[in-house]
């Protein structure tokens, strides 16, 4: 373009979603050659094994009972407050905090990272995050007129990589007053890797140093729009306990999504939730994150926050909708069996795998090896790095031999 009226820091922009990139070309081979001959591993979302995406049977019940009046309404700014104290409560489970907390709703789990990076760091800012990462960070950082830097996520024992985490902390932290760090835990995108308690351990001691000196902030952004198909409510919910009685200067904010939680996607509800020992720091978390919230997308969807707080509030239909949701995962944890059991068996390489909606192969040249796996009318997502396998999308049986063919594929781009 060599004719623009945009201002100079939106001169040039353009998003190209691989992702949804990928989805149109497996679409158009599904029409070319039948659905039942394509694999299409690209969608982030929950397909059942008809492959139709899968909406948790109570919850689509009591949506359907809505009365239009239960539709239509505008919510306050922050959110319903039966659905903001609904989201503290599932979140944590047996494991709150002792700790300041509150909400703010937000325009899915990305409004929440939106408006962390908006408003906990400085113009000009690093964020950081870990060398595998969902792209949008990337967007959300840019637009905001921030740069994201990345730290190397496994160690060469595919373990997490404290010490070239700690490197890059400790790097930031003295360049700039205010640091948000994206950790995308449990069920990370795209590897499905998760921290451990210990690692929480390992990372809470390296803020607690490094806030030492006053004048410094640490912001720790934790993405858990996937904790809801991370293993057993309460085993994968053990490290939000750690957040109690930190450092005044260390405020944990946790991004939530309803969307994946309760198979809600694109009704884009989401919530933000921080945890601080200051209260102060809370009530101002409250209120500069509503006004964000004002001069973005002013409220969000009242259905989808009526519809939570309502199962919430129905211990009945509360205990019905997390048994139908642990059968989704039970199903998604025998998809990622059956691909990670065959890749051991063609001596597959896979990124640490713990649990969630993707499975990441690490390839050299992740655009060509896609490209050869369209011959088997395979589709999934290149990254920077490697290639993205939603797990959540794929039916058991179109995952059997799967991993066998990136083999292959994988073979025949390094010989030419």
């Amino acid at each position: 373009m060599t004719y623009s009226v945009a201002a100079s820091h939106a001169k040039g922009k353009c998003a190209t979603d691989k992702i949804f990139g990928a989805n149109a070309a497996a679409a158009k081979a599904a029409a070319q050659y039948g659905k039942n001959k394509v694999v299409n591993a690209t969608i982030g979302a929950f397909m059942d094994e008809q492959e139709r995406l899968a909406c948790i049977p109570t919850v689509e019940k009591v949506f359907k009972n809505f009365s239009i009046n239960h539709i239509i309404p505008y919510a306050p700014i922050a959110g319903l407050p039966d659905y903001l104290a609904a989201m503290i409560e599932l979140t944590f489970a047996d494991h709150k905090p002792e700790a300041y907390i509150d909400a703010v709703a937000t325009a899915g789990g990305t409004g929440a990272i939106h408006h962390t990076i908006w408003n906990y760091s400085e113009i000009g800012d690093t964020i950081l995050t870990s060398d595998w990462y969902w792209g949008p960070y990337k967007i959300l950082c840019q637009d905001a007129l921030r740069t994201l830097d990345t730290y190397t996520l496994f160690d060469d024992q595919q373990k997490f990589n404290i010490g070239a985490f700690s490197a890059k902390v400790r790097e930031i932290i003295a360049k700039q007053n205010n640091l948000v760090i994206i950790i995308n835990t449990p069920a990370h995108n795209p590897t499905g890797f998760s921290l451990s308690d210990s690692d929480w351990d390992q990372v809470l001691d390296l803020f607690k140093d490094c806030v030492k000196d006053t004048t410094k902030h640490i912001i720790p952004l934790i993405d858990i729009a996937y904790i809801d198909y991370a293993g057993e409510k309460n085993a994968c919910r053990s490290f939000l306990k750690k957040f109690g009685n930190l450092p005044a200067n260390i405020l944990p904010i946790l991004a939530c999504s309803m969307s994946k939680g309760f198979t809600m996607y694109g009704q884009r509800t989401g919530v933000m939730i921080g945890i601080s020992s200051n209260k102060e720091i809370i009530t101002e978390f409250q209120s500069i994150n509503q006004f964000t919230s004002r001069a973005t997308w002013s409220n969000i969807n009242y259905s989808a926050m009526k519809l939570l707080a309502d199962i919430y509030q129905d211990k009945s239909l509360l205990a019905q909708t997390e048994q139908e949701r642990g059968e989704y995962y039970a199903l998604i944890r025998k998809r990622a069996d059956i691909f990670m059991r065959e890749a051991q068996e063609v001596n597959l390489h896979i990124l640490p795998y713990i649990a969630g909606f993707f499975i990441t192969v690490p390839v050299e040249n992740p655009e060509a090896v896609c490209e050869k796996l369209h011959d088997d009318h395979i589709f999934a997502v290149p990254l920077a790095k490697g290639i993205r396998i939603a797990v959540c999308a794929v039916t058991s049986e179109k995952m059997t031999g799967m991993a066998g063919k990136f083999a292959k594929a994988i073979q025949a781009v390094s010989v030419q």
